[in-house]
């Protein structure tokens, strides 16, 4: 194994790890949250999503960007939301409808990716889908903690799961719009 090929593997093992990660900690943030141990659910959560936004980095610094580790990460992301915001419903901490609204889109657009590649094509990431994720990390890791902070009389991060709802719902929308052609071929 030459020195370039070691840094090849060791790269693509670091991505991975950060892919795992999510995977992994989706049990332990689910019993933490029903234990309503608050503290320890952020953090395993906040640690979980920021491998997110490392492997992200990692992957295009390194361009180790593949189509099975794209849709891996994509996988993971929504296996930690999802998880997280079933938690969060379970504890009263979230919307069911907002939860539906998200863990829908979610999955809707797990089915496009898997139909637009099997029709040979990719579907990429969008500046909304990026925002989305974002606007779900923060939401959800703000619903964990629940800071005592009332706007109009809901707490912060209620508003911000409607926001990233809309914000979810809308990139999907985004998604669907630009796919159509390639879910036509």
């Amino acid at each position: 194994m030459t020195v370039g090929s070691f840094a090849v593997v060791r790269s693509s093992r670091a991505l991975a790890l950060g892919t795992g990660v999510r995977i992994i900690a989706c049990p332990p943030i689910l019993a933490l949250l029903l234990a309503h141990d608050w503290t320890a659910a952020a953090i395993v959560f906040v640690i979980a999503a920021a491998t997110d936004f490392i492997d992200g980095r990692l992957a295009r610094h390194w361009e180790m960007t593949t189509r099975l580790g794209g849709f891996l990460d994509t996988t993971a992301d929504k296996l930690l939301v999802s998880t997280a915001l079933i938690g969060l419903l379970a504890v009263h901490r979230a919307s069911a409808w907002v939860v539906f609204a998200i863990v829908a889109r979610e999955f809707t657009i797990l089915g496009l990716r898997a139909a637009v590649a099997a029709g040979g094509a990719q579907l990429e990431t969008s500046i909304f889908g990026k925002w989305k994720a974002s606007l779900q990390f923060l939401a959800i890791a703000l619903a964990i903690v629940r800071p005592q902070v009332l706007l109009a009389g809901a707490y912060l991060d209620q508003w911000l799961m409607v926001l990233a709802a809309v914000v979810t719902v809308w990139s999907g929308v985004e998604y669907l719009r630009g796919s159509i052609d390639a879910l036509r071929g």
